[in-house]
């Protein structure tokens, strides 16, 4: 039976809440429900009738068949609070008609690919489909006819070699037809997209067969590096590994149980790779990115017998946005040519937010990443990525003794883990290797897959508690469930022995699942396994702690075959032999010609540097990405030594990416991105090498272990097949092979997607072709590393290596795009061994400590680096070139080069270093004190002055254009508009100050035996545990690791320990708000409820909740005191940005009772928020003033002079006064949205001032010292 209930948002929209039970529910059960739906402080606001009548709204869901993530963590919310009879709950929304048409509101506000329009509301979810039978396909009565027909109707995507083998296979070799099942599954499993044929296959170019494949140019870097180099993994696996380091990490004793966390030491290697989601992306933009993410991280956790995830990047290469009402300079081809699928602008914000929102709910910092739009006429093509990368990338660790499988034997257990079958990401295999517009408008769309972040957040934790175990660890082979779904992971499990597997163990989501779409979707958050019969109780064990389906399917048996038994009919749906299918498959032939592209030469408007400079800082390419870095968490597990975010200014500049292995040592890993595709158009050899060579100039940023030691991923991204593209895809190949070669670096993987094109309004539209390298590093000393914000402003001079050779060719550049044109020169590589000197040079720079702040010259020239370099300090430059004549390809020039910012004492030893090595090094100009900008010629004088604050709004307008369109738009214009304001203090340094002297925990705290024993305490879709558990073992502590489940079933109960910690995330995904199902849990849960008030209630235990957990102890009434009524309650609700806030912020820490901050007043330190729901609400005012009276508000926001504030971004979520904590009266509890436990290292500070870096420790750490100490006491 269905129940209704509606909550009231404002006059305009309420939302309706569907719950489907399997029995009535009791009047106390409907309360519960109510409670969940309603808001704390506005019960009135839900009820079973809704605000807006029917015959006044417009009423939008999501579709009936398919179970959307936000029922399955509602379910999972009301099964942990005894509603079991609840088995599914979806929101819709409800829109007042007013003065709009109800088909108006449905072309804005439907989303065709997850909603449908419930005109009369639903009495029930069934939609009366019954899951359709396996079908047999006459292949031998009606020949290759039937196998075409289904090609088409399946949209397989196979061609006339496909179809000639398949035909052959069945009909000849196993005299009999095929089922449609074995179809499907034959036709994702060997699409382009999972086999890679293109890459692998026989290239004739003009007529002359290739001597290479594609794949063996890709493979020859590494093969020329012999087998004594750092690879343990490569071109293989799931991942690239190469070596790391011995380190100390912080581990469970016991993993898969209710644990203490000690510091044990481990050899941990590194591991890296990356991959696109370009069609889903264009279909359905926000769950497309979303899965992309997805899948890319479950590779990460996929390589050898299990890896831990560490960083994620991303990147979005689109087409011209046409921001309504604001003009990027160039963009003219596309305007009036739309598309069936998502705009280019509308990829960019809902592909971004897919990737931002799973990120921050699994809990993997995002920190690197491109961002690059075009759209142009080049000779008589129309160029433009309509079909746009949708890039992630990902570096991780695995555990030495883990990086090889453990190949397949008889008996092994065949298992999946993960979320239940849905009928979504039916065909994504075939679908992603056809050019857009070749597939049918409804198999695009069924090819598209649903994201759920808090499953793989809970999948993750089960192969990490596995790994975690050991030499113990119970998986034998791992790998994630793609494209094709089961039909390729478990299949791939099998090779090449073989075994049985039954299609009904696997739990289904979706009653309606025909057998081939169980076998074949790609539903998300799922991994196959093999696991030892004597080790799958174990194994199962962690499973149940996790909350995560185990599926036992079958066992490998030694037949050699692939076998899918259905128990419920007793057929066999598939029996195909592996080697028939994976192994012997025939290489395919591609044929290809090279043509001379008719590339006009340059003719630029006689424009000054200032226009020039204003066009270029507007391309997303070049101007902020302050849209996508400020919605993305960059701080979560605690790892991250260097994001995008720099300088005082903290603004998105940065190089590299920085990730530490343990909370415990300096050892970490370095990764960086190249690619220039727009180079690429004039000249593909060209333009790969140029995407080496950046990659290699932002890595160069940080000292790793060797250049030697530098691994890639190199991802292509192509129209390939389509006439000419394939040779320059090829010569491409060969020119990053070379390159490569002559560095001593070399790829270790990758992926390619060679359909990138798309038919719009009837025209053929090619993307570019495009190289993406990520490279990833070793790192000795993740301290060792220099960021490009000016260090000295005033002090300091500023020298270029330039790598160009003095040629600055325009060709590609930003400048030329912003004037629509392209070019028909473009930087190259020229003098590999220059490139790969000036690497080393600056590489021994770093080591001794010479260079104060460093920048590689890119996509906007020299004047967009020096620019970005004082922006991120507020200070002024003054920069000089010889010639004004050559002032536009002097200063917009993108060769490559390094700008250096340098002391006057280390100048001689920095020239020495050069002369060396043989790089030229000059001096052009030095660093301001002031806000002024300016460039002068030497041969005419001053040819540009403006000031920092009148770049940096130039610099970030687009940026803050399409914030508008994200956010709640009075918030990004007042965060634009803050830049002209006197309260950013644009030169002024932020008021950072200490009442106390940082000290280190004692040896003989560390080394204690009887530790006070701290909770940890986690709920589905908690994220931040693992730091808060090492801060807390940092300050003496013995922390443990506790499930809810563990305290719900009996495992381990909170009398033993004397204090808890609510850890930070997105327990049950924040449906019903954030906290809300976790409160709910407890509340609702005698046993649990009387356990955490007897806590509550002892004089020696002490709590602290950092946001969700923050957000849970207001909900749970123990901040500010306990008593208060339920609606006069103060909590934490949305943002006033509307918005996921990621920044690093200043707070005050104010008098209060607090232990946790005891001796910490008059502090204004830096710290990390990261939060969605961080607004403070007071439904009360007079609990409001007694909080102020009795000093409960232990911290709030200041803005950069030091005062307390309420402006935006300063004060990220709108809290009134600053506050962002609460604590209770007595101290020993307390509940702040910012994060103490992401900097408790001072390597994890993305700034502060410089004469505290030679601090002992940071600041943050006696936060915890003193919970320990007054533990002690």
């Amino acid at each position: 039976m269905i129940y209704r209930m509606y909550r009231q948002i404002n006059d305009g929209l309420d939302l309706g809440f569907y719950i489907e039970t399997i029995d009535q529910l009791s009047e106390p059960e409907l309360k519960q429900i109510q409670w969940l739906i309603a808001e704390t402080f506005e019960p009135g606001n839900t009820g079973i009738e809704p605000h807006i009548t029917a015959s006044e709204a417009v009423e939008i869901g999501p579709r009936l068949s398919i179970e959307t993530p936000f029922s399955s963590n509602a379910v999972s919310i009301c099964q942990a609070m005894g509603l079991r009879q609840i088995i599914r709950i979806e929101r819709t929304h409800r829109y007042a008609v007013g003065n709009d048409r109800s088909a108006d509101i449905l072309k804005t506000r439907l989303d065709r690919m997850t909603e449908q329009h419930y005109p009369n509301g639903i009495e029930s979810f069934d939609t009366g489909t019954t899951p359709e039978d396996v079908r047999v396909i006459d292949l031998a009565g009606r020949g290759k006819t039937a196998l075409e027909e289904m090609n088409n109707a399946l949209g397989l995507g196979m061609d006339a070699q496909d179809l000639e083998y398949y035909q052959h296979l069945f009909v000849e070799v196993l005299r009999r037809n095929p089922t449609d099942v074995e179809l499907f599954q034959l036709g994702n499993a060997n699409s382009e997209h999972s086999r890679h044929w293109y890459f692998k296959g026989q290239l004739v170019i003009d007529g002359t067969p290739m001597q290479e494949t594609l794949f063996e140019i890709v493979q020859r870097p590494l093969k020329s590096l012999g087998s004594d180099n750092c690879s343990l993994v490569a071109f293989k696996d799931n991942a690239g590994v190469i070596k790391g380091f011995g380190t100390r990490l912080i581990l469970p004793v016991t993993p898969g149980k209710p644990s203490e966390m000690r510091i044990l030491d481990k050899v941990v290697h590194i591991t890296c790779t990356a991959e696109t989601h370009n069609h889903p992306t264009f279909v359905a933009p926000f769950p497309g990115a979303q899965t992309g993410s997805g899948g890319r991280i479950r590779d990460n956790s996929a390589v050898g017998r299990g890896g831990i995830v560490g960083i994620g990047v991303a990147g979005y290469f689109v087409g011209n946005l046409f921001i309504p009402g604001y003009q990027i300079p160039g963009e003219v081809v596309g305007k009036d040519k739309p598309s069936k699928y998502a705009s280019p602008l509308s990829i960019l914000i809902e592909g971004s937010n897919g990737v931002s929102s799973y990120g921050n709910q699994f809990g993997e910092p995002l920190t690197m990443g491109f961002t690059r739009t075009f759209g142009q006429t080049v000779g008589s093509e129309w160029r433009e990525p309509r079909k746009p990368i949708l890039y992630s990338g990902g570096v991780g660790h695995l555990f030495d003794g883990h990086t090889a499988k453990e190949k397949s034997e008889v008996g092994m257990l065949i298992v999946r883990i993960g979320g239940p079958a849905y009928p979504i990401g039916v065909g994504g295999g075939s679908a992603s290797s056809m050019m857009q517009g070749q597939n049918t408008e409804s198999l695009d769309f069924n090819s598209v897959q649903r994201g759920n972040a808090e499953m793989e957040n809970r999948a993750n934790r089960v192969i990490r508690a596995c790994v975690e175990m050991g030499d113990s660890n119970p998986i034998s082979s791992i790998h994630d469930q793609g494209a094709g779904g089961p039909s390729n992971v478990l299949t791939e499990l099998l090779e090449p022995l073989g075994g049985k597997i039954g299609i009904r163990g696997i739990v289904l989501g979706d009653k309606t699942m025909s057998v081939l779409e169980i076998w074949s979707a790609e539903f998300q958050e799922g991994y196959g396994l093999l696991i030892r019969p004597e080790q799958i109780e174990l194994f199962k064990s962690v499973c149940k702690r996790e909350r995560v389906n185990c599926e036992v399917l079958g066992e490998i048996d030694g037949s050699g075959n692939v076998v899918v038994l259905d128990s419920q009919n007793g057929t066999t749906p598939v029996e195909l032999n592996l080697e028939q299918i994976l192994t012997n498959m025939p290489q395919k032939t591609f044929e290809s010609n090279r043509r001379t592209e008719d590339l006009k030469p340059l003719n630029l408007p006689d424009v000054t540097v200032g226009k020039a400079i204003q066009a270029v800082f507007k391309l997303p390419g070049v101007g902020s990405k302050g849209f996508l870095v400020h919605k993305v968490d960059r701080s979560v597990t605690g790892l991250v030594a260097q994001q995008q975010c720099c300088g005082i200014a903290q603004i998105p500049i940065g190089n590299v990416s920085v990730n530490a292995q343990s909370h415990f040592g300096l050892t970490g890993a370095a990764s960086a991105v190249g690619e220039q595709p727009i180079k690429m158009l004039i000249n593909p050899k060209a333009g790969a090498r140029m995407a080496v060579a950046e990659m290699l100039t932002n890595i160069a940023s940080a000292r790793i272990s060797g250049i030697g030691e530098i691994r890639c991923r190199a991802n292509w991204m192509w129209p390939a097949k389509l006439p000419r593209e394939g040779a320059l895809l090829y010569d491409a190949a060969v020119a990053m092979s070379d390159l490569m070669v002559k560095l001593g670096i070399a790829v270790d993987g990758g992926k390619d997607s060679l359909s990138m094109a798309a038919t719009i309004s009837g025209e053929l539209v090619k993307a570019p072709g495009s190289l993406v390298i990520l490279g990833y590093a070793p790192v000795p000393d993740i301290t060792k590393k220099v960021t490009p914000d000016i260090k000295k402003p005033g002090e300091s001079a500023l020298a270029l290596i330039d790598l160009g050779q003095g040629k600055n060719r325009l060709g590609g550049s930003a400048l030329v795009q912003a004037f629509d044109q392209l070019g028909d020169e473009s930087p190259d590589v020229e003098n590999p061994k220059l490139l790969k000197n000036a690497f080393l040079a600056v590489q021994q720079m770093i080591d001794e400590g010479l260079i104060l702040s460093l920048h590689d010259r890119s996509d906007g020239g020299l004047i967009t680096a020096v620019a970005e370099m004082c922006m991120a300090s507020r200070c002024g430059f003054s920069v000089s070139i010889p010639h004004a004549a050559e002032a536009l390809a002097s200063l917009f020039g993108e060769e490559l080069g390094f700008v250096i910012e340098l002391g006057t004492e280390n100048e001689k030893r920095i020239f020495e270093i050069c002369e060396s090595l043989g790089v030229q090094i000059s001096m052009i100009g030095i660093t301001l004190d002031s806000t002024t900008c300016s460039v002068d010629a030497k041969d005419t004088g001053e040819l540009f002055r403006s000031t920092t604050m009148e770049l940096r709004c130039w610099w970030e307008a687009t940026s803050a254009k399409i914030e508008g369109l994200q956010m709640n738009s009075a918030c990004a214009e007042e965060e634009h508009s803050g830049h002209e304001d006197q309260l950013p203090g644009i030169g002024t340094t932020p008021s950072y100050q200490l009442s106390f002297t940082p000290t280190a925990t004692p040896p003989e705290v560390l080394e204690a035996d009887n530790k006070p024993c701290v909770a940890v305490l986690r709920e589905e879709g908690t994220n931040g545990d693992r730091e808060m558990q090492a801060a807390c073992a940092a300050a003496g502590f013995a922390p443990w690791d506790v499930t809810m489940s563990d305290l719900l079933e009996g495992r381990t109960r909170l009398d033993q320990f004397q204090g808890v910690i609510f850890a930070g995330g997105f327990s049950y995904m924040d449906v019903f708000d954030s906290a809300k199902g976790w409160a709910g849990t407890i509340l609702f849960n005698e046993k649990l409820r009387e356990m955490f008030d007897r806590f509550y209630a002892r004089e020696d235990t002490f709590s602290l909740g950092v946001c969700n957990g923050c957000q849970l102890m207001a909900l749970l009434g123990w901040v500010p005191w306990k008593g208060i009524a339920g609606e006069k309650q103060p909590r934490f609700v949305y943002n006033t940005s509307g918005r996921f806030e990621s920044r690093w912020v200043q707070v005050e820490i104010l008098p209060s009772p607090s232990v946790l901050l005891a001796g910490m007043e008059g502090s204004k330190l830096g710290i990390w928020v990261a939060h969605g729901e961080g607004l403070l609400v007071y439904p009360d005012q007079s609990v409001a003033q007694e909080v102020s009276e009795r000093k409960l508000s232990p911290l709030a926001f200041i803005d950069p002079c030091g005062g307390r504030t309420e402006v935006y971004p300063y004060n990220p979520n709108g809290s009134p006064l600053g506050i962002t904590a609460l604590c209770s009266p007595n101290g020993r509890h307390l509940a702040m949205m910012p994060h103490p436990e992401r900097c408790f290292r001072l390597w994890q500070w993305p700034w502060m001032p410089e004469e505290w870096r030679r601090m002992e420790v940071s600041p943050w750490l006696k936060m915890f010292s003193n919970a320990y100490e007054w533990c002690a006491r």
